[in-house]
């Protein structure tokens, strides 16, 4: 996955010039980002502050490692069903 050139608490401060009142347009110009990255950026950050933005990150990463370990653990259920069918 590509890394952002903006922090969250970029993007939120950036967001939140749009909630002040300046078009969406000129952000865009102005910070170099396209149109749909700063739509992207106000469906997922929209209304949030930085600190539940971080706790949002953390909970991705979390979430990224439990499923890895989901399906490592169904690999080796489905492996032992597999050699017991074997066997019997």
């Amino acid at each position: 996955m590509k890394r952002s050139r903006f922090s969250e608490e970029q993007i939120i401060g950036i967001l939140k010039e749009h909630q002040a009142g300046l078009g969406a347009k000129e952000l865009c110009r102005k910070h170099g980002v396209s149109d749909a990255t700063f739509y992207k950026w106000r469906s997922k950050y929209g209304g949030m502050e930085v600190s539940e933005a971080k706790r949002l990150k953390a909970l991705e990463v979390e979430n990224a490692k439990l499923k890895k370990l989901l399906a490592e653990q169904m690999m080796d259920v489905s492996t032992l069903k597999e050699m017991l069918g074997k066997n019997f």
